[in-house]
């Protein structure tokens, strides 16, 4: 390792392949290549940040120019190409940012560049780091050197983004996915370095370290740095609670409190608790999402729970969610997680999403478990009413309903006022209401019962009838339509007949109107008459004679 470096993740940078962290795998695949003198035109090294691509791609062109291979890539004293490459003044191997050189033309000076051998090593290489900025061109351009290079010719690429590296280029290269340094790798490689630095530091500072990190050397490293720069004393060491400020870092066991409190339906409790959380600058989204955590831990802890180190909890965290787990069942959380999700999508409706998040935890704090395994509303939130009945999932909801139609019962919902006095409204017209309509004309008939002209006007005038049957109306319309004709045309029906109709609008042209159909048969009537020998006759005797309408004797006129 480097040496003479204040900054941990470059002092402690690995410069051969043993002093690589939890890459066991892809270091003995590439030393075997190397070995059996079988290595690819190009490697590409895709991971997230801080796990060694750009530390790999160096030890690896190391390796392939190292002067004296059969002592392990120069481990103890290295040779001079080594000690050339690791401080990146070496004439043979280039290391390129592809992020400030990303045009095509950087790529044709790299291929020009190419044509020259080696000038004292074995190789030449060409390092290019975060590959996936380079342009499409300037892959087009690299994609016959990649195929075909010279012998002495070696690409090494590093990226964070492998989906936007193409994939003719991607089938050129020889590639190591790089995983996340497990938590237990992670840990010994910070216990080897405070042990290194001649520091004293608690293990629980180490494990919160690791898990922050996320799997990242690089991060880890600088973490741990911040927190010898917070040191003042060495005598005074630095406690959990003080490193988690140090980070910015929130203690989860908030959560578990928040959540046992929230289980006894302590509103007081649970509302300080969550403001004590977002004073610590929790947004409610991801307040959001540690709950959907800790509903997964109580979940799911018996299946997980032999794998501690993997967990964000203290031993006595882990202790309160083996409690609580067994303390509350499946439905239960499972109806929470099912909340939870819906006030993700109710926050963006929000200005104040701080409010929503306290509403959210109102809600559930006011469910709880009955004898029947029921989820039912606390009597406290209703005191008015009498018996409080069961409040159906959303899974169930359909089959309860279904069961209440069956067995003439409605469903006990929270409502306003109003809407029960509409229902009892509804109720009553349903019963005393028992008017027939089964036909269009019907309908027309009932408008002129009923003294409804401007409906009845509308449904002769200006509608096309297309199918009438099973409290379902189909129409095509014209432009004289009134705008209010479906509303009114329903409400009546409603008010008519005690059931609720669907008036369908189609684009199909339907039947002609009734005043149209009207004026064709009085046309056809008098076509007739005219034709007639009583109206010949009549014409003989009066000349000016003019017929302009036929109408029946017992016809009234309703027009």
């Amino acid at each position: 390792m480097s040496s003479n470096k204040t900054v941990l993740a470059i002092k402690y940078r690995p410069q051969v392949f043993d002093e690589l962290v939890g890459q066991n795998i892809i270091v003995q695949a590439i030393k075997k290549s190397i070995l059996l003198n079988k290595t690819p035109n190009a490697f590409l090294f895709t991971g997230i940040r801080g796990v060694g691509k750009t530390t790999i791609a160096r030890i690896l062109a190391k390796s392939l120019n190292c002067l004296k291979p059969e002592k392990n890539g120069c481990s103890n004293e290295q040779c001079a190409n080594c000690e050339q490459i690791a401080n990146s003044r070496h004439i043979d191997v280039l290391e390129m940012d592809a992020a400030s050189k990303t045009g095509v033309d950087d790529v044709r000076d790299l291929i020009e560049f190419s044509r020259y051998g080696p000038t004292s090593s074995k190789y030449k290489i060409f390092i290019i780091d975060e590959v996936h900025m380079l342009s499409k061109q300037a892959f087009n351009a690299l994609l016959k050197t990649l195929e075909e290079p010279p012998e002495y010719l070696k690409f090494i690429f590093a990226t964070t983004e492998v989906n936007k590296i193409p994939i003719t280029v991607l089938s050129r290269c020889q590639r190591f996915d790089l995983m996340r340094i497990g938590f237990d790798d992670l840990l010994i490689f910070l216990k080897n370095i405070i042990s290194l630095e001649k520091k004293n530091l608690d293990e629980d500072i180490l494990k919160l370290i690791v898990k922050i990190s996320e799997g990242s050397v690089r991060d880890s490293l600088s973490l741990l740095d911040r927190i010898f720069l917070s040191e003042n004393d060495e005598n005074n060491k630095l406690d959990l609670k003080s490193a988690q400020k140090i980070f910015g870092y929130f203690d989860k066991s908030y959560f578990l409190e928040l959540f046992s409190e929230l289980l006894q339906g302590n509103e007081k409790r649970v509302l300080e608790l969550y403001k004590n959380i977002y004073d610590q600058g929790i947004e409610p989204k991801l307040f959001i999402d540690n709950f959907l955590e800790i509903i997964y831990y109580l979940k799911n802890y018996k299946h997980i729970k032999g794998s501690n180190s993997s967990l964000d909890f203290t031993d006595a965290d882990l202790k309160k969610i083996d409690q609580l787990s067994q303390k509350i069942d499946t439905k239960t959380l499972l109806l929470f997680w099912e909340f939870s999700l819906d006030i993700m999508g109710e926050l963006n409706l929000l200005s104040n999403q701080h409010l929503a998040v306290e509403m959210f935890l109102i809600r559930l704090m006011y469910l709880k478990k009955d004898s029947s395994n029921e989820i039912i509303f606390n009597k406290n939130l209703n005191e008015s009413t009498e018996t409080n009945k069961p409040v159906s999932t959303k899974k169930d909801f359909k089959n309860e309903a279904n069961n209440d139609l069956l067995s003439n019962k409605t469903i006990n919902q929270i409502k306003f006022s109003s809407q029960e006095q509409q229902k009892i409204s509804f109720d009553e017209q349903k019963l005393q209401n028992k008017t027939k309509i089964n036909s269009f004309s019907d309908l027309i008939s009932e408008c002129i019962s009923k003294r409804e002209i401007e409906l009845k006007y509308e449904l002769e005038n200006n509608v096309n009838l297309i199918s009438f049957k099973n409290n379902n109306i189909e129409i095509s319309f014209n432009e004289n339509l009134d705008k209010n004709f479906i509303k009114n045309l329903t409400s009546k029906l409603l008010d008519w007949t005690g059931e609720r109709w669907i008036i369908l609008l189609s684009k199909k042209p339907g039947s002609k109107t009734m005043r149209e159909i009207k004026s064709q048969d009085k046309n056809r009537i008098l076509q007739d008459l005219k034709e007639s020998e009583t109206y010949k006759k009549a014409i003989n005797l009066f000349p000016d004679i003019e017929v302009i309408n036929v109408k029946n004797s017992d016809e009234q006129d309703n027009d």
